[in-house]
């Protein structure tokens, strides 16, 4: 059996443009899994293997490999850093035990970054900083340990110091052992000496060192005695109380370094080995049965348990549907049948492979701890657990949001409908932020998604993967109703036609319920004026009246439908009967309770010059922006607000314009709220216009 205490399951994560991927290029040039390395600038980097993610040097998708340094195996997931993908970011962290956050040395804590950092927080996964770039201009280890503070509210433990700034970075010393490690300019990552730490930063070195080791004894209270009386712990003995620390997520260690310039990679590695946790070391994945209750059962990481293994992703590629598994517990086999606890059937698992990127190699095995793709099965989804059929659990199923746009396709070809239709299919499958829909007034496919980008690249992924040619409509934006005022009414179905009729009648109350609470349906009827078995018809056609709101048509939100009272007829009463009484009684009620027209509210954060503020902030007041924060760092000004959608398309264009390319944003969704009554008017009068073209 292998040993568990030698795995290491982690992710690589940060901003846009931070240097992930690059770093994992050079963890793999270090762990010999490469030996040529591919720049990302130059659109050659082993993990970006989507020809989109080649031409925009974005990561798009998380790619995973597996590599080994000091006897440790290394799991490692390339996650993207635009918001639009932040959903394979927050499908990688769920199965991982660690992560390394990536921070830009001149850019320092950016937006994306902080929601990397939620997410890593919610799911509870140790993390090691490392602060990249520092050969870059306007670079401040210092600022962004800072940052790391006050912005994400968390404790950086600063285990090495740079050596030199900007062009003059030279290497790091390594504050536990007083060591420095200084490369030459050859930009081969194993050229370096280890050297006395330099005579003018001597006294930085011990001051930093201080901090380290006060902040590590912490964790035990003898060693804590023994320093105060001044003796000091042995490297083992510090070494021991970060990673009790790291792993309680009380501080995260943070390393220096430039991954382009091949400077400071060794010591992440190191800290990832010596710091984060393997699988026994994470609190095992709580279990539930197959109705999503609490067993008290827990996933717990042992090879000869019961199989449980939690599908994190599903790829597919030109040999068929990859499907990435994290094994939490048991013991996997070529050939073994599996119980998918979704749908309840059984899956078996034709073969096994390990990937590296976009390269995979044959397994037979895998167990508990490892992370590893699965081809040959049938009906599996993102988030869907594989179990033991005979000891069957289901893991904690994971929750995505809703998309906030949406545009109309349509192929060129008409003939490709069919092929459009498999295309999308796949597509779908993998990625659960991505919907299609058809539109059932105008027979149109509707995509929808989480940001302009996002659809970008998925009618991009049809043209090239799948060589559909669409035309595209323009964006649409995800409207929902609600109402304002509370209405108390009475409707009643009454059909007779010969033979037995339909009657049903009900009195209710239809009234706005908390944000977000969406909608909700209660019965205080006393004394059986409408019979109990028809409560969950009346429930049905209020619930399914709900996709189409009175004014445009679009999904209501936020109502409360209480049934107070009713009537009924003992042979003409039925299910169906109360069920379009509700449907009825919905129409009737719902334009006389105030339906106003909701719109998303996106969070933006703006970067942008300092000397192109005014601009920015005028701009944004144009988009009805609501202004939250403005901050001023040494390069820049950050302006967080909150934008309507509708008011943010194109808006990287116009950024770029004002601030001569120098601008960068990021949003994400927020919230729904009411929309001003001249864009409310907008709206219907829209909605009113496609529903006239569609019946012409």
């Amino acid at each position: 059996m292998t040993d568990l205490t030698l795995y290491r399951n982690i992710g690589i994560f940060a901003h846009v443009d931070a240097g992930k991927t690059t770093t994992t290029e050079r963890i793999l040039k270090l762990t010999g899994k490469i030996h040529k390395i591919g720049e990302v600038h130059e659109g050659e980097s082993t993990m970006d293997f989507m020809e989109q993610e080649a031409e925009r040097g974005i990561t798009i998708q998380s790619a995973a490999t597996t590599a080994f340094w000091k006897g440790h195996r290394f799991n490692i997931i390339d996650t993207p850093g635009h918001v639009d993908f932040t959903i394979e970011v927050y499908r990688s962290l769920k199965v991982l035990d660690g992560g390394v956050g990536v921070f830009c040395g001149s850019g320092g804590v950016e937006p994306q970054s902080e929601t990397n950092w939620r997410y890593a927080n919610e799911s509870k996964v140790a993390r090691v900083i490392y602060v990249n770039k520092l050969d870059r201009i306007g670079a401040d280890y210092y600022r962004v340990v800072k940052q790391v503070e006050d912005v994400l509210g968390a404790r950086p433990i600063v285990m090495a110091l740079p050596i030199g700034i900007e062009d003059n970075f030279i290497g790091v010393v390594d504050l536990l052992t007083r060591k420095a490690w200084v490369w030459d300019n050859s930009g081969d990552p194993m050229k370096y000496e280890i050297q006395d730490v330099p005579a003018d930063m001597e006294a930085q070195v011990e001051e930093w060192r201080a901090k380290l080791i006060e902040t590590a004894v912490e964790q035990d209270d003898d060693l804590m005695m023994m320093y105060l009386e001044g003796e000091e712990p042995a490297i083992d003995d510090i070494k021991r109380c970060i990673r009790k620390g790291t792993i309680a997520l009380d501080f995260f260690p943070t390393f220096p370094g430039s991954s382009f310039k091949n400077k400071g990679v060794q010591l992440v590695l190191d800290g990832v080995v010596d710091y984060l946790p393997n699988p026994t070391e994470v609190n095992p994945q709580p279990e539930t049965d197959l109705e999503g209750n609490p067993t008290g059962e827990f996933a717990i990481v042992d090879p000869a348990r019961p199989v449980r293994a939690l599908v994190f992703k599903i790829m597919d590629d030109r040999f068929g549907a990859l499907n990435f598994v994290r094994v939490y517990s048991g013991t996997l086999k070529k050939g073994d049948t599996l119980l998918n606890t979704f749908t309840g059937k059984t899956e078996r698992v034709g073969r096994m492979v390990e990937m590296h990127a976009n390269d995979r190699s044959e397994i037979e095995t895998a167990q508990a701890g490892d992370i590893v793709a699965l081809i040959g099965l049938k009906n599996v989804q993102t988030g869907h657990t594989l179990c033991d059929v005979n000891k069957p659990a289901t893991l904690e199923p994971m929750v995505f949001p809703d998309p906030v746009i949406s545009i109309a396709i349509a192929p060129k070809n008409k003939g490709a409908a069919e092929k459009m239709g498999m295309a999308l299919n796949k597509m779908i499958q993998e990625d659960p932020s991505f919907r299609v829909e058809t539109d059932q007034e105008t027979g149109e496919t509707i995509l929808k998604g989480m940001g302009e980008l996002h659809l970008d690249i998925k009618v991009d992924i049809l043209k090239r993967t799948h060589g559909i040619e669409v035309e595209v409509g323009k964006p649409q934006v995800a409207y929902r109703e609600s109402i304002t005022a509370r209405v108390e009414d009475s409707y009643t179905h009454k059909k007779q036609s010969g033979g037995s009729g339909q009657y049903g009648k009900i009195d209710y109350t239809i009234e706005p319920n908390e944000q977000g609470a969406g909608y909700a349906f209660e019965s205080v009827v006393v004394g059986g004026s409408v019979p109990r078995e028809f409560w969950p018809a009346i429930d049905k056609g209020f619930k399914e009246s709900m996709g189409k709101g009175p004014l445009a048509g679009y999904p209501v939100v936020d109502v409360k439908v209480t049934l107070r009272e009713g009537g009924f007829h003992a042979v003409d009463s039925s299910a169906i009967a109360f069920e379009i009484a509700a449907k009825g009684g919905y129409r009737q009620t719902m334009p006389k309770a105030g339906p106003q027209i909701l719109e998303p509210i996106m969070k933006v954060d703006v970067f942008a010059p300092e000397s192109h503020t005014g601009d920015v902030i005028g701009d944004l007041n144009r988009r009805r922006a609501m202004i939250k924060s403005q901050d001023t760092a040494p390069i820049g000004v950050r302006v967080k607000a909150d934008v309507p959608l509708s008011e943010m398309f194109g808006y990287i264009g116009d950024l770029r314009t004002m601030t001569s390319g120098r601008g960068q944003f990021s949003m994400e969704f927020s919230h729904y709220a009411a929309c001003p009554k001249n864009v409310s008017d907008q709206v219907i009068k829209e909605a009113a216009e496609r529903k006239k073209a569609a019946e012409a």
